[in-house]
């Protein structure tokens, strides 16, 4: 018995590496979109999106939830600069502002989670969707069947419950959250006391909440890299949302010094 102890651990150590590999795979894995990349598409691809100047805060609360923790003269200005959505803006600014608030450590950026945001579904406009004024993407997102011919084997998890799907899962909402995802990180992030995936504010948040648990330290290329990888892992998605990242970060810093019209 004793000499079989080693075999043994090595049996539960290569099981324990397997669990983590296949929940890795689970929380996220969506269909990417394929948007066209900001600039020359000639032009290598980042290798990850340094620090964006954060988002001001309002002095007072606006509304309710996320949201309403930005400052509406920055969250304009950036509109207009960037070309995001002001509603998804808001979303991507107010859970920068929740992170930097509760966990520093983190330093995940507004930017970034535009950059995912951008990638994942044009801020929630994929196949003709808008965000409605309280941030639902309508109709709602929904990426393709997981079914194992060409995308991975993710079998139903949720009876249709969150996908629509009763036989595969897909990934939902602007941020496409796999079901699985969505379970383990629901949150209410619009403050309306409904928690859908759907939503921009309760998708971005939830995002938020799992990259600052899956890495930290996103103003360094090493947390950057590790935590986006744990998000989706090829290195085109990591150069993808690097390129949009940046791209948000310095039309943002280029509008705030620019002298008020």
């Amino acid at each position: 018995m004793r000499a079989r102890l080693p075999i043994i651990g090595a049996v539960v150590a290569a099981i324990a590496a397997l669990v983590l590999l296949v929940g890795a795979i689970v929380w996220f894995l969506a269909p990417r979109v394929g948007l066209e990349l900001p600039g020359a598409t000639e032009e290598p691809l980042p290798s990850w999106a340094p620090p964006a100047e954060p988002p001001v805060a309002a002095a007072t609360p606006t509304g309710p939830g996320i949201g309403g923790l930005v400052d509406p003269d920055w969250l304009d200005r950036t509109a207009r600069a960037t070309g995001i959505p002001e509603r998804a803006l808001a979303a991507y600014a107010g859970a920068a502002i929740v992170k930097a608030q509760t966990l520093p450590e983190c330093a995940l950026s507004w930017a970034t989670l535009a950059g995912i945001g951008a990638t994942e579904s044009d801020h929630g406009r994929h196949g003709g969707s808008t965000l409605d004024q309280y941030g639902t993407a309508t109709p709602g997102i929904f990426g393709v069947a997981l079914d194992g011919d060409g995308v991975a084997l993710i079998p139903d998890s949720d009876g249709g419950a969150i996908d629509g799907d009763a036989e595969a899962d897909r990934a939902v909402g602007p941020m496409q959250l796999i079901p699985e995802a969505w379970r383990n990180w629901h949150v209410d992030g619009g403050g309306d006391g409904v928690e859908d995936p759907q939503n921009i504010d309760d998708a971005v948040l939830a995002a938020a909440n799992y990259l600052c648990r899956a890495s930290t330290a996103y103003d360094t290329e090493d947390g950057w890299r590790a935590g986006i990888r744990s998000y989706n892992a090829p290195e085109v998605y990591l150069g993808t949302v690097a390129s949009f990242a940046i791209r948000y970060a310095d039309a943002a810093s280029a509008a705030s010094s620019s002298p008020t019209p």
